[in-house]
């Protein structure tokens, strides 16, 4: 009897099968980190891409070429990009000091008031200035040279990544079908349609999730900015600004921006107008969760909020802001491209357990147009073509002289 044959033999085999995927998942991991720029750069060009597309598109249906079509949409898209840096950099620039006064002496007010009521302070005065000494200890040492020296190298490679993300943008806009096509005729049949439908999902659900949720950030800065402006914090702008940026972080992103404005309005305004901002936020955040965020996103993320906190940490510690931002998009992506290479989840109304808490109105299958699911069929009739039956080339008959 083979030793592998009992339960503790194929327990030992899935354990070294387990190990080898982790083996390779550490990898593939390690080679991810170590290229981090160029991943980034190709990531954040591919998801711009994917929301741009349409445009590209629509003028190539309305006569126009593609390389025009791709050239115009590019310059428009790296002249809002550049628009929305601008005005972050004016906005913010003339104001950051005051706005990090502001939110620092709105702190110890709060701490003030804790103190003052029937909780505890978060943290008493000795323990403040043993923090503040321990900076200045840092600041003056030899390790915060060295941390200048990694944040000029930080700088280089964010330019690096800045130019490389701008010039795969333009040739994934450019090409993105012709290269998608080069990869999806290396495979057939099956393979080849499996490929097809989670390349379509993956475009699909990246554009509109940053159409969305810049749409969202917009609204969200666009009611809070006016709020802001009606209780009289005299930081609007940046804040306004902030609160447009941290939007593309879900979920924690509404958490800092709602407290750093409350903190601005409790030494600027009082506790009073502290508390109507943190109203104005919650009222906010709660159209865009329950009316807004259904409406613009539709079925193009559905994932729990535990998910997407999960994701948002782990983006976080493996790539810090840029992860933080591209997590939720990514997961929501893996997790399509799982629905259609797995038939393991079992979709749809159960007797016994209920609602489906992912799809409860219909299947993945169902999510399928009914063109690109008749071309998914035509992709799983086709078969490789083997060498031999390729049909010869003709060739021309030699002419020779006929005998006399």
């Amino acid at each position: 009897m083979s030793p592998w044959a009992d339960g503790l033999g194929r327990a030992g085999a899935r354990a070294m099968q387990l190990l080898a995927l982790t083996a390779v998942a550490a990898m593939v991991l390690y080679v991810v980190l170590a290229l981090k720029v160029v991943v980034l750069a190709a990531l954040i060009a591919l998801i711009l891409a994917c929301a741009a597309r349409p445009l590209v598109q629509a003028l190539t249906h309305h006569g126009w070429g593609n390389t025009g079509a791709a050239v115009t949409v590019f310059v428009c898209l790296l002249g809002a990009m550049g628009g929305i840096i601008t005005g972050v950099v004016l906005g913010v620039r003339e104001q950051l000091d005051d706005l990090v006064t502001a939110a620092t002496t709105g702190w110890q007010h709060f701490q003030q008031l804790l103190a003052a009521g029937p909780l505890p302070a978060l943290a008493d005065a000795d323990t403040v200035n043993v923090a503040l000494a321990q900076l200045r200890d840092y600041l003056a040492s030899a390790g915060a040279r060295r941390s200048a020296l990694s944040g000029l190298t930080v700088a280089s490679e964010v330019l690096t990544g800045s130019v490389l993300m701008v010039i795969v943008l333009f040739f994934f806009l450019k090409d993105g079908p012709r290269l998608w096509s080069f990869v999806l005729r290396w495979f057939t049949g099956n393979t080849r349609a499996r490929l097809a439908e989670s390349g379509d999902r993956a475009v699909s659900i990246l554009g509109s999730y940053v159409r969305g949720i810049a749409l969202i950030a917009t609204v969200d800065a666009t009611f809070i900015g006016i709020g802001l402006w009606a209780v009289g914090v005299p930081l609007a702008v940046p804040l306004t600004i902030i609160v447009f940026l941290t939007a593309f972080v879900p979920i924690v992103g509404a958490l800092v921006a709602g407290t750093l404005a409350a903190l601005v309005a409790l030494v600027t305004n009082g506790p009073v107008a502290a508390l109507i901002v943190v109203l104005i936020v919650v009222v906010v955040n709660h159209l865009e969760g329950y009316f807004l965020h259904p409406v613009v996103m539709g079925h193009t993320l559905r994932l729990h909020g535990l998910v997407v906190l999960l994701a948002l940490s782990a983006g976080t510690v493996l790539a810090g802001v840029a992860g933080a931002v591209l997590a939720v998009p990514l997961t929501a992506v893996a997790w399509a491209v799982l629905q259609v290479w797995t038939t393991r989840y079992q979709a749809g109304e159960d007797p016994v357990l209920g609602p489906d808490p992912v799809s409860p109105k219909e299947s993945p299958a169902d999510q399928v147009s009914r063109l690109n699911r008749r071309r998914y069929q035509r992709m799983r009739g086709q078969t490789r073509p083997a060498p031999w039956a390729t049909p010869p080339t003709p060739r021309m008959p030699s002419h020779t002289p006929t005998p006399p």
